[in-house]
């Protein structure tokens, strides 16, 4: 383990043959950008969508619509189906995707810094874990924590899906 977190993210990733894509919408690329901090990421990264609309999530991660209009764009459903999209279009093993409301203000009854996570893991039967989580701070301090959480959870519910849990 380092001082660095996100280098530990990346030093699990390679330890594990994982490959990641994300799939960020009110995180908006932090992810991946903070690996991209580290030298050696091309072999544990395959890709990064960045998808703020509903149209958007709808048309490149395959969000339905009926799944937006029943619980709402930040809902750990949307969260799930975005994980799921970006790991079917992909060759990556792993995905981890975001959703939510980074403030300052609320939107839709929903407290600022609310952000519903999703970690997609490949295999038989592919397992989604998901998790919605409040920070706190302004937009540029719940984004960040959003991202390094969104990361840095991924071991847990890795560990978690080797030993055969499912969500």
């Amino acid at each position: 383990m380092h001082d660095d977190p996100v280098q530990d993210v990346l030093d699990y990733l390679k330890a594990h043959e994982l490959v990641l894509t994300t799939a960020e919408s009110c995180t908006a690329g932090r992810m991946v950008a903070l690996l991209a901090e580290h030298p050696g990421l091309g072999e544990s990264l395959e890709s990064g969508y960045v998808v703020y609309s509903p149209k958007a999530k709808q048309r490149l991660l395959g969000v339905s619509t009926a799944t937006i209009e029943r619980y709402g764009l930040t809902s750990e459903a949307v969260a799930w189906e975005m994980a799921l999209g970006a790991l079917k279009d992909s060759t990556a093993n792993v995905a981890i995707a975001t959703t939510g409301v980074a403030g300052p203000e609320g939107t839709d009854g929903i407290a600022p810094g609310t952000l519903c996570f999703a970690w997609a893991f490949d295999g038989e039967p592919i397992a989604v874990f998901t998790r919605s989580q409040r920070f706190f701070g302004d937009r540029a301090e719940v984004l960040r924590q959003a991202a390094l959480y969104g990361l840095t959870r991924l071991r847990h519910y890795h560990e978690r899906w080797l030993r055969g849990e499912r969500a």
